[in-house]
């Protein structure tokens, strides 16, 4: 009690614990500095951490960012194949609605669709996988319609190059474009008269895709310019016979007027009488021949 009542001795007592005190926190503080160092050290050795010591919440983060990416991909996918779809549906309501054929070969020569328009002007149920050769069959290339004879003539002074040729020339060649028109006999045997526009398919790296063929059916306005060109014939016959018709009775009426024999005026009058009545029957069948014509060009 002494020694603690002393102020000597309560002053080194202090001065001591604290002492102890500052040795004990210096040592905590240098262990724990060299224990950060050496986690350091370990971290820039290894480089890059491993997935065991990364945080668990950087593991959600991670996970979440892959779904949401895979989300996005889906929804990009789907969008794309609507889209595709789309395009394919309105490509396919177009080609079904075309009053004119369309036709189109690929790279190797073979049909790989045809529209109804195609298939109903062609005579075939099913075009796909047909060469040019199986569906053309023959056919060949006419030239200017000055030159045809009839509606669909059997042959021609030159010898006409055929369709198959046309459309390998575009498709082998290199050839652009080529329009032309054919008689075509359909495999049930109707003759049609055909207007056929092959063009090339370019690719995007300058190829060939393959050969497309625009078909339009003109047999009927064939048929209507035969039936003018006839009508044009018969009328210019008949003017003629008309005209020497007129002539003769203008003659037998002139001699009719310098005669005085009534013999020979009993005659005349009767030739002028049976000429008249001539005319009138090659009138008659004038108009009942273009009667006829006009009602064969209107069906």
């Amino acid at each position: 009690m002494r020694l603690l009542a002393n102020p000597l001795f309560l002053r080194a007592a202090i001065v001591l614990f604290c002492a102890i005190f500052a040795f004990f926190l210096g040592l905590f503080l240098v262990r724990k500095f060299r224990k950060n160092i050496a986690e350091d050290r370990d971290l820039s050795a290894s480089g890059n951490p491993s997935l065991d010591a990364l945080p668990l919440h950087l593991y959600n983060t991670v996970i979440q960012q892959l779904k949401q990416q895979k989300y996005e991909l889906q929804v990009q996918s789907q969008a794309d194949q609507h889209r595709a779809k789309t395009n394919e549906n309105f490509s396919h309501a177009v080609l079904s609605n075309l009053t004119c054929g369309v036709l189109v070969f690929g790279s190797n020569g073979l049909v790989k669709t045809a529209n109804p328009a195609a298939k109903s002007i062609l005579g075939f149920a099913s075009t796909t996988g047909m060469s040019a050769e199986d569906i053309f069959r023959g056919a060949s290339v006419q030239g200017t319609k000055s030159t045809r004879v009839g509606v669909f003539p059997d042959e021609t002074a030159d010898e006409p190059p055929p369709v198959v040729d046309e459309v390998h020339s575009v498709l082998r060649e290199g050839s652009k474009r080529r329009q032309f028109e054919t008689d075509y006999e359909t495999p049930a045997g109707e003759r049609r008269f055909l207007s056929i526009t092959a063009s090339r398919i370019p690719a995007i790296d300058g190829g060939l895709l393959g050969v497309t063929c625009l078909i339009n059916d003109l047999s009927e306005l064939e048929n209507i310019r035969r039936q003018q060109e006839l009508q044009g014939e018969i009328s210019a016959e008949m003017a003629l016979q008309l005209r020497t018709s007129l002539t003769t009775i203008a003659g037998f009426a002139q001699q009719l007027a310098n005669n005085r024999d009534p013999e020979l005026a009993k005659d005349l009058a009767g030739d002028i009488a049976q000429e008249a009545a001539q005319l009138d029957r090659s009138i008659g069948g004038f108009l009942t021949a273009k009667h006829a014509l006009a009602g064969s060009v209107s069906k």
